[in-house]
């Protein structure tokens, strides 16, 4: 049985001190220009010193126009790089893995930006991009982890799911392309794999490499991403895969695949030396073993590191924790380093009590 603070070497040579890693949660408390906040600083900062083996940033864009939330942090510009310099110090510092999450919004930008996507799409306007374009959004990301590298981090996620852009290049229903990037999997799958190369050239393989993947719904087919996985692993250019599964313990929708939970269903993969981390519904001690024990190598803890900085830690003591159930007083989430706008974004799930009017 693997313990849950055992450390879990990777790759690329950095190893997490124990199989903890925070979700990149999205919390809208970034400045409007994309500037890293010092509120976000500090959110960061606890989860770090709650004793996480690795911290995540949110999903930060690579181009402007793939913003998908306010308040959401940038690396599309030099200039932002002051701010997450300090971030990876601080994080670094306080003995955890400093990781940025990459991504670009697509066809879920916020309005504003040109939406845009692997072909057009009626129900969000957006149009589909130029071959020209997705080699320069490609570039966007290989230059945003660059710019990560530089700033001190240890390495950077690339954001393939929740049907963000790399997530709709990869579903049949909405890349409808007839250039290389559509068609086949691989061929819808080769944005992506052009990013991961083009990242270990310039970045190199003492850099940490990751990338999150949905196995179902989001317009993905679930024997598609088990092929991908599988394809990925193999390859060898990853540290890490991150499933998002919303429910580790769940089967899949695809009748094809019942029997195994989604975390088996990914473990029971050759792996070779790429790590599985698993996300969903993990939110005591006991699930975090249970997924361990079905296969994962880590697990990344969201909704369960909110009102609990020290989730790991609680763990620790206490094998049997489970996290409290929301909602919580903004008094006791600002003691968390919840800052007001993260707390209007939790409005939307239960998270903050509602005041008395």
């Amino acid at each position: 049985m693997t313990d849950l603070f055992s450390p879990l070497a990777f790759a690329s040579g950095h190893t997490m001190k124990n199989r903890f890693m925070l979700a990149p949660l999205t919390n809208q408390q970034s400045h409007a220009d994309g500037t890293f906040s010092q509120a976000e600083h500090e959110w960061l900062m606890m989860r770090a010193k709650g004793g996480f083996g690795a911290v995540m940033t949110a999903a930060g864009y690579v181009q402007p126009d793939g913003k998908g939330f306010e308040g959401q942090l940038g690396f599309d510009e030099d200039r932002f790089e002051t701010a997450l310099a300090n971030l990876a110090s601080d994080l670094k510092a306080a003995d955890t893995l400093a990781l940025a999450q990459l991504y670009h919004a697509g066809l879920r930008a916020i309005p504003g930006c040109d939406i845009v996507g692997p072909s057009d799409d009626e129900p969000t306007g957006g149009r589909a991009m130029t071959t020209e374009e997705v080699e320069a959004m490609i570039e966007a990301f290989i230059t945003a982890a660059q710019r990560c590298q530089r700033a001190g981090f240890d390495g950077v996620e690339l954001h393939g799911a929740h049907s963000y852009l790399l997530c709709q290049f990869l579903s049949p229903e909405l890349n409808l392309r007839d250039d290389r990037f559509g068609g086949s999997l691989d061929n819808r799958a080769s944005p992506t794999r052009e990013i991961i190369a083009g990242i270990r050239e310039r970045c190199g393989k003492q850099f940490n490499l990751g990338l999150r993947l949905s196995p179902e719904m989001m317009q993905v087919r679930t024997d598609e991403m088990v092929e991908l996985v599988g394809q990925l692993m193999a390859e060898g250019n990853l540290d890490y895969i991150d499933m998002s599964l919303w429910d580790c313990f769940k089967e899949a929708n695809d009748d094809a695949f019942k029997g195994k939970t989604l975390t088996e269903l990914f473990a029971g993969l050759d792996r070779g030396e790429t790590r599985l981390g698993v996300a969903g519904q993990i939110r005591g001690g006991e699930a975090a073993q249970k997924a361990l024990d079905q296969g994962a190598d880590f697990v990344l803890i969201g909704r369960a590191a909110i009102p609990e900085h020290d989730f790991p830690a609680r763990v620790r003591s206490d094998p049997a924790h489970v996290m409290p159930d929301p909602p919580f007083s903004k008094d006791y989430l600002a003691s968390e380093g919840v800052s007001p706008p993260f707390q209007t974004y939790l409005n939307n799930f239960a998270f903050v009590e509602k005041e008395e009017a």
